[in-house]
Parts: structure tokens; sequence; C-alpha cells
């Protein structure tokens, strides 16, 4: 910060490309299994994915969400769908725009990101929003082929939703989203903004699942410079090779300031020793709800879910009074949708505070 804050993106700086290359480099080290989307291997032998920055997760998205509608074109007009549907998508190549997203989803409050989340609450008072916008189930293979077609050009969704109140998607429902899109030539971008960079014990939350679930585009943000702002989206060689110079850009992104604390952050969360750590702490705050709220399963409390430091509690009513009370005792919470409180603690958090915040949410509880 005492250096060089920011720069023109018309010069270099040496931390935006260094940061761009540790998160790829990361990822694939992370994943070595993965041979799909980002980790797809080129011809040339070069780099699997790329990135772009920006400032803000968003930013992020809106970025993914144009660079499919531009890949959506160059499929259209390169005839590769079949006969009677490439002859209509040559007629017309912005006839490939549709975009698919799912119940439960946040992916930000800009237009395009408003647009792909379907919460009333969030888009009703800014319609009408984009065009083209499609909403499924989340979690509904049986969906997926009504929804998805030769006029798709992407499909966002987030491995574990946060907002909607920390819902993981099922293997089958990800590997059926993978195989649609390669069949009608749609990208598949996950939204990793909340539950990416170490959040679900893994460093990124869709090296949970197989190989075969792999996407094109994965947007991250809210972690990766530690809270100095910054926004970043990793893309697939096949289509980061489209998206030409001055096509897209920011004023920040890939500021020195955030890609320097960027690059320490990543070199922290990408450390196996730190990934346990969030595994182990994952699971101590697991079993301490259990314990704590097991006298009020089934009645107050009406699920536990999710994994490692991302971890929500469903309970049968509104629970803004429980989130009130934990803060009067110290502990911040936020509440999620269908009346569940997320638990979103720092991935350092130690052991010990884990257990602290347990009991003061049991002590929310029975109050």
């Amino acid at each position: 910060a005492s250096q060089l804050i920011h720069c023109s993106n018309l010069y270099h700086n040496q931390w935006a490309p260094r940061l761009a290359s540790e998160i790829v480099e990361a990822t694939i080290a992370a994943y070595p299994q993965g041979m799909q989307g980002i980790y797809a291997a080129t011809a040339s032998g070069r780099s699997p994915a790329r990135v772009f920055f920006s400032n803000s997760g968003t930013e992020a998205n809106e970025g993914a969400l144009k660079f499919a509608r531009k890949y959506g074109k160059l499929v259209a007009e390169s005839g590769v769908l079949g006969k009677g549907t490439s002859e209509a998508l040559r007629g017309d190549p912005n006839l490939k725009c549709g975009i698919v997203s799912f119940t439960g989803g946040f992916h930000g409050r800009s237009m395009g990101a408003l647009s792909v989340t379907a919460n009333p609450k969030y888009q009703k008072p800014f319609t009408p929003l984009i065009p083209g916008v499609q909403t499924a189930k989340y979690n509904d293979t049986g969906e997926i082929g009504a929804f998805i077609d030769e006029r798709t050009c992407a499909v966002i969704v987030e491995p574990i939703q946060g907002e909607g109140g920390i819902h993981a998607a099922q293997v089958e429902f990800l590997r059926a989203l993978r195989r649609r899109c390669d069949q009608v030539g749609a990208l598949l971008i996950y939204d990793e903004i909340q539950c990416g960079l170490g959040r679900s014990g893994k460093l990124w939350a869709h090296q949970l699942y197989p190989e075969d679930c792999s996407p094109d585009m994965l947007t991250m943000a809210k972690p990766l410079a530690n809270g100095i702002p910054i926004g970043a989206i990793l893309v697939s060689d096949k289509v980061a090779e489209e998206i030409k110079v001055g096509e897209h850009g920011t004023t920040f992104g890939g500021n020195p300031l955030a890609c320097r604390v960027g690059c320490t952050v990543m070199e922290h969360i990408a450390q196996p020793e730190f990934l346990e750590h969030v595994q182990a702490a994952g699971q101590v705050l697991d079993q301490e709800l259990k314990q704590a709220l097991a006298p009020f399963m089934g009645s107050t409390v009406v699920e536990l879910r999710g994994t490692g430091l991302l971890r929500g509690i469903q309970f049968s009513s509104d629970p803004t009074p429980v989130i009130d009370r934990a803060r009067d005792h110290g502990l911040l919470l936020v509440g999620a949708g269908g009346n569940t409180v997320r638990l979103v603690p720092p991935l350092n958090t130690r052991l010990a505070d884990i257990k602290r915040g347990a009991a003061i949410i049991a002590d929310c509880v029975t109050q």
C-alpha cells in the first residue's frame, strides 16, 4: 500500500499475473483428476485456464455472463449443433442467448447478476430484468432437459447455496448439468463466491464432487484479498481464447494492492494444512451443534446442513430473535432463505471459539 495502490490497466503490474498464475496452479494442484472445463488440457500445452479480474462478486458474475453470451454466438455460427438447429442459429446467432439459473440462488445485485437471482425480494423493485433468463428448480434433474436447450448459452449455479439456505448440490444434479451443457454447446458457470476458497474444506466446493462435474467458468471474490475489494473469473482456455483485448475491462480490477494481498491469501488458503484445519474445524462445529441443539431437533430446529465452515441451522419459524440474542451475547450470525441461520466463521477460527459459539447458539434457542 505504501508503494502503488492503482495504475491504469494500460500498464503492466507484476501482481495481477502472479495472482492469476497462483489461482490457476493452486486449482489444478488441488484437483489433479480434473479433465473437463477449466481443467481441460490444451493442444499447445498452455495452461488450461486463465483469470480475468474484477472488483467484486457481482462484477465477476457479470463478466462470466458476458463471456457466455459471446461464446454462444460463436457456437451458433459454427454449425455444430445438428442440421436444423444450426441453420436456425446461423441465421440469427443472437438466438443462442438463453441463461438458466436456479431457485434459491444468489449471484449479486447488478442488473445481469440480479436477473439470475430468482428471489422476488431482490428482483421486484427493479423489473423488467434482462431477457432470456429462465429459472429451474435446484437439484431437480428432471427439469434440465426442458430448460437447457440449443438456445442456451450459459447455466449458472452455486455448488453450495449460501443465501438460499445452505443447500448443497447433489452429485447427479451437477453431473447432469455438465452433460447437458456439453450436448447443447452451453457453458457451465459455478458461482463459488461464498462457498469457494477453502470455505467447504476444499479449495473449491466443486472439488468435493467427481471430475465429470467440472465447470467452464468459476467466479470468486469475498475472501480472495481478505477484505480488500476484488473479484475474479477463472475461465477455461476454450472460452478465454475467444475474448479479445478490449471486449471486457475494469478500471480497478487487478490493481496492485488487491492482487498483492490476494497472492498472500492464496498462499495460505491453498496449503493442505490450512484446508485440513477447515475440515477439522467444520467437523467440530457440526458435532457441537448436533450436541447443543439435540433437545430442539424436530421442533424448534428443523435441520442442520452444510460442510466445512459453511453451515446452516433451519428453524421452524423466523430465527431473527435468535440472531438478535446471539448478537447481544457477542456472536454475529446472519439469516438465509427458509428460516435458516447461516454460520460462516473465519477460516482460521480456533476450535475453542467454535465450541463457545455453539454454546451461545444453544442458550439463545433456549431463551
